[in-house]
């Protein structure tokens, strides 16, 4: 299963209506069958891809369904303290990695 969006994208939740970037894939759900209970409210797939997301403007991050998530409109930079942590430069449209983070 192929996931829509990558490292570094700029995305925006569907229903919530943050923006962030993007800083990790799972091709599958990967946290607590305990976790998708409690938060996973609509009951997304398992088996389709889910994201890490740093919020824009927070300093958490959140974990989201492929089906909850576009690409943002607005292409700005993201304004979050772990930013630095996995990207190393803004191009205008896109983050890039920081290679020494797996």
């Amino acid at each position: 299963m192929n996931a829509r969006f990558f490292v570094g994208q700029i995305v925006e939740h569907n229903k919530a209506g943050y923006r962030g970037v993007i800083f990790g894939v799972d091709q599958v759900f990967s946290l607590s069958e305990e976790w998708y209970e409690q938060v996973a409210r609509s009951r997304p797939p398992k088996d389709r891809p889910w994201y890490h997301v740093l919020v824009d403007g927070a300093d958490h991050s959140t974990y989201v369904a492929e089906r909850h998530i576009g690409t943002s409109e607005l292409l700005t930079q993201v304004s979050h303290p772990a930013l630095g942590t996995y990207f190393v430069r803004f191009d205008g449209t896109r983050y890039y990695g920081n290679e020494t983070v797996h």
